[in-house]
């Protein structure tokens, strides 16, 4: 059962369209204004990879490009994305770093060692 992505003419709304029977050709009308005028769209697909795959592209130096080593949020932001592709959730790094109270240059880095 695909989902179709249409573009309506007249509104310019983009409607995913659930089909249950991809050899049937039934009109198709907008959601928003009820138009026929229907143009399908190309959709984005993604492809699964293997854990092997995920890491390998970790390892690769260029994820490392605009890494600012001394800037904070640009490591928060290289751990977030890290964790989206080992698919864990790291929460919001950068979020963290707003806390109040908090100040790194007395941070106690030695906690959990």
């Amino acid at each position: 059962m695909p989902i179709y992505e249409y573009l309506c003419q007249d509104c310019k709304t983009r409607n995913a369209i659930l089909t249950l029977n991809p050899h049937r050709h039934d009109p198709v009308q907008c959601r928003h204004c009820g138009s026929s005028k229907m143009n399908r769209l190309l959709s984005r697909f993604s492809a699964l990879k293997s854990e092997e795959a995920r890491l390998e592209s970790l390892a690769d130096p260029a994820t490392l490009g605009g890494l600012d080593e001394s800037d904070p949020r640009s490591v928060a932001r290289l751990m977030k994305k890290m964790g989206q592709e080992l698919g864990e959730d790291v929460g919001d790094v950068e979020a963290m770093l707003d806390e109040p109270g908090r100040d790194d240059s007395t941070a106690d880095h030695t906690e959990g060692l």
